[in-house]
């Protein structure tokens, strides 16, 4: 037998072998097909998301736009807080809110700072790191509750916007440090490698170079810990807000009304509760507003800061 019959008979045998199994999904076709499936689940959560999101600020404006006028937003609660409006509440609102941030911030970036910068022991590391997911775990009546026990009793800051903003502080602390702990590794570390070899020392390293690159994204993680400190009710309810007070606070360690808590005062402890409907969809529709005013400066000056980069 000839040696090209040879080859031509093993090339049959070789046709002849059936082919292995290519999973569904390896192949080009399945691939796209895998993929549409999974964007089409994302765009149908993302769609269902920003309906839901339509539909309650819908509602809110539709119920709430009534109620709404300059009396409303510039005179306090009267005749049994079923006439008049929420000027208290706005203020509380904001000066728990800014409070908090004030107080977490700072700690929050510091924290930060050591676990992405200077910590070297990684057991250390993971147990603080637990520890911060433990604690945004916790629900905001439990940091209520340690606020009332540790800042009004116990060191007698009493119920007052000290309290308050040291209990949101802690609250929100969680946020902050994942945020800025995120942006100060995306930070290059070429920034960091040029400043040593220019001779600066580790700390102008970081004050210098690290966190003005890096204070864009740590600004998202204040967006978020605003926006959660200014609609807690259960957390300022034992530590910082009261059913009423005429006028504004004159120091830290007066107590205040807040818009959240007082939402909840009109909906459960009002006197008419059904004649206060309208000003319970206006105060949510308020707390809305202050709270999106205050995340569009957040985002304008993070976008600032970003050109200046």
């Amino acid at each position: 037998m000839s040696q090209s019959t040879i080859s031509i008979d093993g090339m049959a045998a070789q046709s002849e072998r059936p082919r292995p199994r290519v999973p569904f999904g390896r192949t080009g076709g399945g691939r796209r097909m895998v993929q549409s499936v999974f964007f089409s689940l994302f765009r149908m959560a993302a769609g269902i998301n920003g309906l839901a999101l339509l539909i309650i600020c819908s509602f809110l404006l539709i119920n709430g736009l009534p109620a709404i006028n300059w009396t409303f937003l510039s005179e306090p609660p009267y005749d049994a807080m079923t006439r008049g409006g929420v000027l208290p509440c706005i203020v509380g609102t904001a000066v728990l809110s800014l409070g908090a941030l004030c107080v977490s911030f700072p700690l929050g970036v510091a924290t930060a700072i050591y676990l992405n910068e200077y910590a070297r022991a990684p057991r250390l590391v993971r147990v603080i790191r637990l520890g911060i997911n433990n604690l945004a775990g916790v629900p905001s009546v439990v940091f209520g509750l340690f606020g009332l026990s540790f800042f009004v009793i116990y060191l007698g800051m009493g119920v007052s916007i000290l309290s308050g903003c040291l209990t949101l502080g802690f609250l929100t602390l969680p946020v902050i440090i994942g945020t800025s702990e995120e942006a100060l590794r995306s930070v290059p570390q070429t920034y960091r490698e040029a400043s040593l070899g220019l001779g600066a020392t580790k700390f102008q390293t970081i004050t210098r170079v690290v966190l003005p690159a890096a204070l864009p994204g740590m600004l998202t993680g204040s967006i978020l810990g605003i926006s959660r400190a200014a609609g807690e009710t259960a957390a300022i309810m034992f530590t910082a807000a009261v059913f009423y007070t005429p006028r504004t606070p004159g120091s830290i360690f007066d107590p205040v009304m807040a818009l959240p808590y007082h939402i909840y005062v009109l909906a459960t402890a009002g006197t008419n509760i059904d004649k206060t409907r309208p000003l319970q969809y206006g105060t949510a529709l308020v707390l809305i507003g202050l709270v999106f005013s205050m995340n569009i400066f957040a985002i304008w000056l993070r976008a600032r800061l970003q050109k200046r980069r």
